[in-house]
């Protein structure tokens, strides 16, 4: 899918953005360093809550390079595709699947919308991270996550809280200060309340079942899973069976 052929809850700023840093998904100590830091926190969390991953059929909606995705198709996962609109981090990460061996995974350039349209009730869990402060429309995806979603089947969403303690942590200090993120990564205006994905979750059909909130200490260089949701933030969702 090309550029010209975006659909409309799609930006072209944004994609352009993480195509440009393609080829850096897989360097641990590079650009994205940040999720290969949390993506055993999350993968652990999104396990847990889901009673385990082995045997699920799982869909990964803005899945970029493949970093959770890997991870949960070698957590045991029957199956696991990876959505995305950027076609060169799929390119990135198809590569890296088949240099690893990663079982069970295919990547697929397709929205989150024409997704649940081919799809719908198909999977055990859905997980979009990251994701929605980069779409114009986040409701939406959410909607089409749901519709995606098998009755009884769990939702994961990660983002940014919008306040300014997360303008300061996420924005100053994460791209200016500390540098651990590229500048322009995020734009605040962007980011996304709890309560307004609760509500979105909600109006969606979905059952909110927990969150946690993702915090990163700068003098240890580490992150941890806390119960301080005011900047990174996981909400767990279910659809009624």
């Amino acid at each position: 899918m090309s550029t010209t052929e975006l659909p409309p809850n799609a930006d072209a700023g944004e994609l352009k953005k993480f195509s440009d840093l393609a080829h850096r998904w897989w360097d641990p100590d590079g650009e994205f360093r940040p999720l290969h830091a949390i993506n055993p926190l999350r993968l652990e969390w999104i396990a847990q809550r889901a009673g385990g991953l082995a045997g699920k059929r799982i869909v990964d909606v803005g899945c970029g390079g493949g970093i959770l995705a890997d991870a949960m198709a070698r957590a045991g996962a029957a199956w696991v595709d990876g959505i995305d609109l950027a076609e060169k981090s799929l390119s990135v990460a198809q590569l890296h699947a088949l240099e690893a061996q990663t079982p069970n995974i295919a990547y697929r350039c397709i929205s989150a919308e024409a997704m649940a349209q081919e799809a719908p009730g198909s999977f055990d869990v859905v997980t979009c991270m990251e994701m929605l402060e980069h779409v114009p429309d986040p409701a939406a995806i959410v909607r089409a996550c749901a519709e995606m979603a098998k009755p009884g089947g769990w939702l994961f969403f990660s983002t940014l809280n919008r306040n300014p303690k997360s303008w300061l942590f996420a924005i100053v200090g994460a791209e200016y200060l500390l540098r651990i993120l590229p500048r322009g990564t995020h734009d605040w205006a962007r980011f996304i309340t709890p309560a307004e994905l609760a509500a979105w979750l909600r109006q969606a059909g979905l059952e909110l079942q927990a969150s946690k909130g993702l915090s990163y200490n700068p003098f240890m260089g580490r992150y941890s899973l806390s119960d301080d949701t005011s900047v990174n933030y996981m909400l767990a969702a279910r659809k009624p069976a």
